[in-house]
């Protein structure tokens, strides 16, 4: 909202305020400033001129030399070269010293052996937006309206000497969307007496009634609660008085003609949005508010075809759409040249009705705008009047007698009881009843002692932003000054704020992958319904429909992160960067219905892709490709730093979808049969690998939720050993088929707690071993915390673990 103070000072005393002064206190009291904006960019001795002739330049066709009388002695004589100028013209003439915008200084000067005494300028050369200027005058040079005395400072004629503050309101502060609204905030501030326009004192009347001539009816009360008309004739559409114009312009505004002039100027004086009307093209003058019908068709003001829908409020007349109410009127009933007979409206549509119209048409206007965040309902009749006296003195117009209505207007505000002792706790203050009721005054409340301590307050209706005592509170402690609130320390038990556990293991894990040489990557969480068929092994029921997609490629919701990551992998790829690790922490989404009546099921999930060379080519070593156990050893890693026994996670070799069928596994937690699926990895499809156009590629996707279970947070230190282990080297011979790691397991359950670590460390096949057999070398260690093991400790254990070797699997040792 800009403020003109020229404009504010008719309601207020600005004496002895700057604007720099005054914007500060604004801006201290709760509505911030943006920008102030000075209308006189720099212009010195530039006065109202009458152009007494005109002749063409002697020596150059496109110029001309002007005698100008200028309230000087002596006429001046200037050579001017804009097509618009003429004899009979009342223009602005930079005399010759003068300071324009942008630094021109004006002298004497000879233009083709002609000597011109100043300048005739355009409203450009005077700083002035010509996009804001009725159109005939936004080329060549600004010709003033005739009445205007000849040497007059053009600051004075064109209100340059202005100052606009723009408002940065918040939606709340709809009530500050009008001059009358800025006026009692600056009255609260400053502590000054208000003046308002009293329009039903200026306002004569016909004796003729406007109910003979013109009726309204109400079809649609909760969309339109209040519809008031008044009924003018015998106006003259003519171009609006300067000030006016001057002050639209400065509230960035566009003059038009006298009749559309004054319905924005009061708009922007009262807040209260107003549209003339036509009155001849409306049918027999009858008017009704209504809902509009599907498929209706209307032609807006701006000569577009509007389809309208049931939820759009709109004004008729004889059954035809004239307006769309509160946004734009209609072509067929605008007021043109020839324009004799006004219909004024002034109402209260409903603000969500407004709002759901004009963005759903593309169609924002300062009238949408201020109906959007709730007019106030008291002003629809005093804005009225207002426009409709500004007519008659303006327009020439003949006011008939009355206002023609339907509905109701709210008059009054609620009233809102208020503690001072709450108020006081609230701002830490020790205000008296009397100043805390003095603040109220400046506000233009009524308030009154409700009880003992207690404040009854009156809210205008113009204040709809206040519902409760607290808004009260904070009106208080506007006006009190938030610098006087004395700063005083929070009392009371604090809760320190901390990570829930799926965070803080979300957090480890993306901490120990980024320091690993991983990079995080965010994929898309819609996807192509193809790609849900490509990984299924953690799917857990159907996939999630989009009711309206983008596009079919992103059109259901993932229900796997691995698509995502390969189509990352290729982007990658073909930009040349193909030795990737990445990972992406996301969820999947599943759903067991057709149509979705409930939340669709959301899994946490961790994705992993690891591609191309691990490592850099140097001279003296050559890069290896990445493999599976590559990403096993960074799934165990994460595994490990997570706190989570080794023994709770488990690989077997799989063959999940989507994955190469030798070269895959899938990943569970716990043990026997209270085992879970946790994941799945390996090489990707070679096919799969073959459409992208991708290296051999390996990738995992690991639930988190069973992570979270069996995390352990705490941080469990143990001694360094002080004694030496003791290792064993087992080359076991066992039939192809047998997995190293089920080996594994057997010497852990039955090696005791002497045993510390096993590790695979050469796998054999040969036709030495026989057909079908391979020897797996296990590599055993064992250490006690508090002595030195014997050689007959160690053989009895390593012997135990033998037999149930043998016996589980028919192992031998390779000999």
């Amino acid at each position: 909202m800009k403020v003109s103070t020229d404009w504010l000072s008719d309601y207020i005393s600005l004496e002895g305020v700057d604007s720099e002064t005054l914007a500060s206190k604004i801006t201290s009291a709760g509505i911030e400033i943006d920008v102030i904006e000075k209308r006189n960019q720099g212009i010195s001795k530039v006065v109202v001129g009458y152009v007494k002739s005109k002749e063409k330049h002697p020596d150059a066709d496109k110029l001309n030399v002007c005698i100008v009388d200028a309230g000087q002695e002596e006429d001046l004589q200037i050579v001017c070269g804009a097509k618009n100028v003429d004899a009979g013209q009342k223009v602005p003439v930079a005399m010759v010293g003068a300071k324009l915008p942008g630094g021109l200084d004006i002298k004497k000067a000879k233009l083709r052996g002609v000597l011109s005494q100043g300048m005739i300028c355009s409203a450009k050369e005077l700083g002035i937006n010509d996009k804001l200027l009725p159109k005939e005058l936004q080329e060549g040079i600004l010709v003033l309206p005739q009445g205007i005395e000849v040497g007059q400072p053009i600051l004075d004629v064109l209100g340059l000497n202005d100052e606009v503050l723009e408002f940065d309101l918040t939606p709340n502060r709809a009530d500050c969307l009008s001059m009358l609204g800025a006026a009692y905030e600056v009255s609260a501030i400053l502590g000054r007496e208000l003046t308002l326009p009293h329009p039903e004192k200026e306002l004569m009347e016909s004796a003729d009634s406007a109910a003979g001539h013109v009726s309204v009816t109400i079809g649609a009360l909760e969309q339109c609660s209040h519809y008031a008309a008044r009924y003018i004739t015998g106006v003259k559409i003519a171009p609006s008085p300067l000030w006016m114009q001057n002050r639209l312009i400065a509230a960035g505004v566009r003059p038009i003609n006298n009749i559309v002039d004054i319905t924005n100027y009061v708009m922007l004086e009262y807040g209260q949005p107003l549209h003339a009307f036509d009155a001849d093209q409306l049918q027999d003058g009858s008017v009704h508010v209504r809902l509009a019908e599907a498929g209706e068709i209307m032609v807006t003001l701006d000569g577009q075809e509007r389809k309208l829908e049931p939820h759009m409020l709109v004004i008729t007349s004889g059954g035809k759409p004239v307006a769309l109410a509160g946004v734009m009127g209609g072509l067929d009933s605008e007021v043109t040249e020839g324009t004799v007979n006004i219909f004024l409206e002034s109402a209260k549509f409903d603000g969500g009705t407004v709002r759901k119209t004009s963005r759903q048409l593309g169609l924002r206007s300062e009238a949408s705008s201020r109906f959007e965040k709730e007019v106030d309902p008291a002003r629809v009749i005093p804005a009225l009047n207002r426009a409709a006296a500004l007519i008659a003195k303006y327009a020439s117009g003949t006011v008939h007698q009355g206002v023609v209505e339907a509905g109701s207007e709210q008059t009054e505000g609620p009233v809102i009881t208020l503690s001072l002792e709450k108020l006081n706790r609230y701002l830490g203050t020790e205000l008296s009843l009397l100043e805390v009721k003095t603040i109220f005054s400046r506000l233009h409340f009524q308030s009154g002692d409700a009880a003992q301590g207690l404040i009854d307050v009156q809210v205008p209706t113009r204040r709809g932003d206040i519902v409760l005592d607290v808004d009260l509170i904070e009106e208080v402690a506007r006006m009190y000054g938030y610098d006087n609130i004395p700063t005083t320390p929070i009392e009371g038990p604090t809760t320190p704020g901390s990570l829930t556990k799926p965070q803080a293991v979300r957090r480890s894990i993306r901490r120990l992958l980024t320091h690993s040489g991983f990079q995080e990557v965010l994929g898309y969480s819609f996807i192509h319904p193809k790609q849900t068929e490509m990984f299924t092994s953690l799917a857990e029921g159907k996939a999630v429909k989009l009711a309206m997609p983008m596009s079919e490629d992103r059109s259901v919701l993932r229900t796997s992160l691995l698509p995502q990551l390969l189509d990352i992998a290729v982007y990658n790829d073909n930009r040349k960067q193909s030795d990737l690790a990445l990972f992406e922490i996301g969820n999947l989404f599943h759903t067991q219905e057709e149509t979705l009546t409930k939340q669709p099921q959301e899994r946490p999930v961790l994705g992993l892709l690891l591609s191309g060379r691990k490592g850099i080519k140097q001279w003296n070593i050559q890069p290896v490709k990445v493999d599976f156990f590559d990403l096993k050893g960074a799934l165990e890693t994460v595994v490990a730093y997570l706190g989570v026994d080794a023994d709770q996670i488990t690989y077997e070799a799989n063959s999940p979808a989507g994955f190469h069928p030798g070269r895959s596994a899938s990943i569970y937690a716990g043990q026997g049969e209270d085992k879970k699926l946790l994941g799945v990895m390996g090489q990707i499809h070679p096919k799969q690998q073959q459409e992208l156009d991708l290296e051999d590629t390996y990738a995992a996707e690991v639930l988190l939720e069973p992570l979270y279970d069996l995390t352990n947070e705490r941080v469990v230190y143990r001694d360094l050993p002080r004694f030496p282990g003791m290792e064993r080297d087992l080359a076991l011979v066992v039939n192809e088929e047998v997995e190293a790691g089920s080996l594994i397991r057997v010497i852990q359950e039955h090696a005791g707690e002497l045993l510390q670590q096993v590790q695979v460390f050469d796998v054999f096949t040969g036709s030495k071993l026989g057909e079908g057999k391979k020897s797996v070398a296990i590599s055993l260690t064992y250490r006690h915390q508090d002595r030195t093991l014997t050689d007959e400790e160690v053989a009895g254990v390593t012997e135990k673990a033998l037999a149930a070797l043998e016996q589980t699997f028919g192992a031998e040792l390779r000999k």
